[in-house]
């Protein structure tokens, strides 16, 4: 007899926004730490730096009962120079990687958000295993570089597939559902 486990719970409903409360930006770090540092091991210690004093945080949260619970995706963006932007740390906590769409609603979150503010040219460097993810998302390859000891793939958004988003603190809810 094969006896199966049920499927962890995973909330159809996510609020994507900019991180605005404590517990969201520390969600945000926290998330960051358990995926670049424990999971992924890219940073030895803590994945911080300068940029974090400029960046805008923004998260993906799960809602139970429609209140919001915890952080299961993050984001930063950051304006380099006048209408130059950036976005880097994207992380979706392991359970949630599968729901579907939180990675591109951040994306979109971020680039709608720097369109929003002035930007001209929005850029990241995205590890390998997700450089599909960004082409279906409007994305082009620039150039691969080496990063932190890993391969990464620099690439710019098509501006004109992301409306700006002006309020992203109000964000939006995604509906999602657990792929197969």
């Amino acid at each position: 007899m094969i006896i199966e486990r049920p499927a962890a719970f995973v909330t159809p409903e996510f609020l994507i926004r900019l991180a605005t409360e404590s517990w969201e930006i520390g969600g945000a770090a926290s998330l960051r730490h358990r995926t670049f540092v424990t999971e992924q091991a890219i940073f030895a210690s803590h994945d911080r730096d300068a940029i974090d004093r400029a960046a805008l945080p923004l998260v993906a949260v799960s809602t139970m009962a429609s209140e919001a619970d915890e952080v299961v995706g993050t984001v930063r963006i950051h304006e380099e120079s006048p209408g130059i932007w950036w976005g880097s740390r994207l992380a979706v906590a392991p359970d949630y990687r599968r729901v579907g769409r939180l990675g591109a609603e951040l994306i979109r979150l971020a680039v709608g958000t720097a369109h929003a503010r002035g930007c001209m040219t929005f850029l990241a460097h995205v590890q390998m295993q997700n450089v599909a993810l960004f082409e279906m998302l409007n994305w082009q390859p620039l150039d691969q570089q080496d990063l932190h000891g890993h391969p990464h793939m620099k690439m710019q958004a098509d501006l004109a597939a992301y409306p700006p988003v002006t309020d992203p603190a109000r964000g939006w809810m995604a509906l999602t559902r657990r792929a197969a």
